[in-house]
């Protein structure tokens, strides 16, 4: 069955072949064909039927469990982050016009009188009582995060999220897929649905579980295709047990991608082929690039098939795709889409010959007495450095400029930390950037703090 034949995400996994391919998280696991005749949501599963279902669960596995079970069972699922804050629940409840919540036991929320069914998602599954038929296109709602106020709510189907996703054939090598994201975000989603259509395995990283731990479980289930932002991958070379897994496929998404980084995995894992993908919650995935270069080639901007369409606008990328989500949710949701079709992705890039490099979001500016810094395009002059393992760069405050820019730098495993080595970061700096963006102070640090998407905390 083609993806775009499913109906639902149980239509999508091919039950001939899934009974012996497993989702493994520590020492818990759950096959990908035990669905057929079976559930987590036990008795509750027909009363669920055409709702709309809030997920609040912590453990993944339970959490793949819910999807796979109500998918084109239920109007809509609104999928909860991991850091879901409770002062946000009365709004998405509201706006997502939330009836029943599956959870399993971690969240307590102070439930209104709009949620009239509270159901546990258990494991091992249990006998389905009845048949399960496909009845609905269900509306999968994610929640971005990032934002002062309520979370803004993202809608989209089975068909725009599986839709850069190849269908694997029954013949074709095993991939074995692992992700250090979490599933209940799109970079994470994306992983499972791959392990959902795929021939092989999917092995998720617990909650607060460590990278050498993660590592060595990848090893032990061979895994060969594996995904994480470039956060995560560098957490990866500073470890231990960087060299556990000897993966055919690193794919890098989630934030940008530089070369330093892309050489460096390319040299720990010399079978495989390295790629950095670049998707958004809003516009899907756009493209993926494996010639070992950051940024992407200028020609994926004269391709104007009917499935993905790029342009640049006031120095800022916008897509169109078939892949993008379907709109806002909300009482008075923004717009998602210009007049053409096109989504604003908020992520700055500059062109370099014939290529196009990506220099910082929109919301992460740094106001420098009027002048506008892009901390990430300061980050990619110091990750070059021989030295340097990876940095954050960011504002302090300042009486007369406002602010000033500061990079906290964390160096590579053996190099001793010297003035001389700091000046050199500096004078790095200013030969290749505007004065206003070389660093005013550069400090050296033993790590830097990843939030709980896998990216670099910049608050």
């Amino acid at each position: 069955m083609s993806q775009s034949e499913a109906h639902s995400l149980s239509d999508l996994i091919e039950a001939d072949s899934a009974a012996s391919r497993p989702i493994l998280v520590k020492e818990d696991s759950l096959s990908f064909g035990s669905f057929r005749n079976a559930s987590s949501l036990c008795e509750h599963i027909d009363e669920l039927k055409s709702r709309s279902v809030m997920i609040m669960a912590d453990d993944q596995l339970r959490v793949a469990a819910a999807l796979i079970d109500l998918d084109g069972w239920v109007r809509r699922i609104v999928i909860c982050p991991p850091d879901f804050e409770a002062r946000h629940f009365s709004a998405v409840v509201r706006d997502a016009e939330v009836d029943s919540i599956v959870h399993d036991g971690g969240w307590s929320p102070q439930l209104g009188r709009d949620i009239s069914l509270v159901v546990p998602c258990k494991l091992p599954l249990q006998p389905r009582a009845t048949r399960r038929d496909n009845y609905f296109t269900t509306e999968w709602v994610l929640l971005t995060s990032g934002t002062t106020g309520d979370p803004k709510m993202v809608v989209h189907t089975l068909a725009t999220l599986t839709k850069a996703i190849p269908r694997v054939s029954a013949s074709a090598d095993v991939e074995n897929w692992g992700t250090f994201y979490d599933i209940r975000r799109y970079g994470g989603l994306q992983i499972f649905l791959r392990g959902c259509a795929g021939n092989g395995s999917l092995t998720l990283r617990s909650a607060n579980e460590t990278i050498d731990s993660f590592l060595t479980r990848a090893s032990v289930n061979n895994v060969t295709h594996i995904s994480g932002t470039p956060s995560h991958w560098r957490l990866v070379l500073m470890n231990d047990e960087r060299s556990r897994i000897n993966p055919k496929y690193v794919r890098l998404s989630g934030e940008i991608a530089d070369e330093s980084l892309i050489h460096a995995l390319s040299a720990l894992y010399p079978r495989a082929r390295v790629a950095h993908a670049y998707a958004s919650t809003e516009a899907g995935v756009l493209f993926e690039i494996e010639d070992g270069q950051a940024g992407f080639p200028r020609t994926l901007l004269e391709k104007r098939d009917r499935d993905i369409a790029l342009k640049v606008v006031d120095s800022t990328l916008h897509a169109r795709s078939s892949g993008s989500a379907l709109r806002y949710l909300g009482a008075t949701p923004p717009r998602l889409f210009d007049q053409t079709g096109f989504i604003d992705t908020g992520d700055f890039v500059h062109r370099q010959g014939d290529r196009y490099f990506f220099s910082g979001r929109r919301g992460g500016i740094i106001n420098v007495g009027g002048a506008k810094v892009n901390p990430e395009e300061v980050e990619a002059i110091i990750n070059q450095h021989a030295s340097v393992h990876a940095s954050l760069v960011k504002a302090r405050r300042n009486p007369i400029a406002g602010s000033v820019v500061v990079a906290d730098v964390v160096l590579k495993e053996g190099v001793v930390e010297t003035a001389e080595l700091n000046e050199e970061i500096r004078s790095e700096c200013a030969t290749r950037l505007a004065p206003y963006k070389v660093p005013a102070l550069v400090r050296f640090v033993p790590n830097l703090d990843v939030t709980d998407a896998g990216k670099l905390r910049r608050n």
